[in-house]
């Protein structure tokens, strides 16, 4: 098997060109870059990853495709204002198989022309979701606190927070979890060179695994959600 040697400059380059661009014409011309900078990498760090991340979770979608963890360039613009063609970004998740990707408890790893990000979360968790999270956190606070140990540096909480507290003198701590309106934590990083290394799948399976204390509670929270009620 081909193994993962790091994203090209080249590839960098596209997605700023994309943006810039922004036309069939021109992505039409330069589709070779994207096939051999950008979706040949991204399908071999995935292949690279799965034995670690099937570690993580045996019910992940690992197939490295476009649509199942690998991020289209293409945007759909039917119901947006911006109607941009083409992203100046890509990504590849792990997550289980679920209608709405968009509240899967999902890990992920994402470049742009100059910064990457990678962690764990959901993109956008809905009221369903929260509330159960925050049900669970009250239930044992002393359990969440442990739990949450995995996020250290390098990693960062963040998410849209509540303008006020949803309980007043609560710990700081379970506080700064409990307000937010949906949940991830990740790494931002302008150490754009460290895509163009070949140890970035080992890098990655690391940070993946030091989060899995946290990634068993999300599924926990998702195990409660899809009990049918009577």
């Amino acid at each position: 098997m081909a193994q993962f040697t790091g994203f090209t400059q080249a590839g960098l380059n596209f997605l700023q060109d994309a943006w810039i661009n922004n036309s069939r014409s021109w992505f039409e011309q330069n589709r070779a870059i994207y096939d051999n900078d950008l979706v040949k990498p991204f399908r071999l760090l995935v292949e690279q990853l799965t034995p670690a991340m099937l570690k993580i979770d045996e019910w992940f979608e690992t197939r490295p495709a476009i649509g199942k963890t690998i991020s289209r360039i293409h945007r759909d613009t039917r119901f947006s204002h911006d109607k941009s063609l083409y992203r100046d970004h890509l990504w590849l998740t792990f997550k289980r198989p679920n209608r709405d990707w968009k509240e899967a408890p999902a890990y992920f790893f994402e470049i742009s022309k100059d910064t990457y990000q990678f962690g764990l979360g959901y993109y956008c968790a809905s009221k369903q979701t929260m509330d159960i999270f925050r049900e669970e956190v009250l239930k044992d606070p002393a359990k969440f606190l442990k739990v949450i140990n995995c996020v250290k540096k390098p990693f960062t909480l963040v998410g849209e927070s509540y303008k006020r507290p949803l309980i007043k003198e609560q710990d700081e701590k379970i506080a700064t979890w409990y307000n937010r309106k949906s949940l991830t934590v990740m790494v931002t990083s302008k150490q754009i060179d460290d895509v163009l290394n070949g140890d970035l799948p080992d890098k990655l399976a690391k940070r993946f695994k030091q989060l899995l204390p946290l990634y068993d509670y999300f599924m926990r929270v998702e195990m409660i959600k899809n009990i049918p009620k009577l």
